[in-house]
């Protein structure tokens, strides 16, 4: 068995600035909650190579794994995976970006393995992301849609 999840969320703001905020990895401790450093490794084209480090866990531990990502700006598409595994055989992260009515549709869909030696099971990460990923998305949607609101003139402009 592989672990599947697939979790969305539409933010009120205009594409660009939906696209700008998500793709700053050097921003995400401030975009995310669970990130306490961003470490870009190397950038070619749209390709990133990055470190990222959580906050500690429950226990004290910190943990950090090094992140590839390739944005296609055209298509609003992002592809990553772990370069790093960690507990993970794999995992691949696919973004996709879709403006509808009400706002940008931002949709993560994970793919992953955990070792057979990792502490947890497939079926425990499935659910942990599924939770963990709801509370990041409602922070990002709300903490884009306050700078969309606090630099309107930015945000159209970002907009076209």
């Amino acid at each position: 068995m592989a672990g599947h999840t697939e979790n969305e969320i539409t933010i009120a703001a205009p594409m660009d600035l939906v696209w700008e905020m998500t793709n700053d990895v050097e921003n995400w401790p401030n975009l995310f909650s669970e990130y306490a450093a961003a470490e870009i490794l190397s950038r070619e084209g749209n390709r990133v190579t990055f470190r990222l480090t959580m906050h500690p866990d429950e226990n004290g531990k910190v943990w950090s794994w090094v992140s590839e990502r390739v944005a296609d700006p055209e298509t609003r598409t992002v592809r990553a995976r772990r370069v790093e595994t960690g507990p993970f055989a794999h995992m691949d992260i696919h973004w996709s970006y879709t403006e509808t009515p009400s706002g940008v549709r931002m949709r993560w869909v994970q793919d992953f393995a955990m070792k057979p030696e990792a502490p947890v099971d497939d079926a425990w990460m499935t659910d942990n992301i599924n939770r963990n990923s709801r509370v990041q998305m409602a922070l990002i949607r709300d903490r884009i849609e306050q700078a969309a609101r606090e630099h309107p003139t930015a945000a159209a402009t970002a907009a076209g």
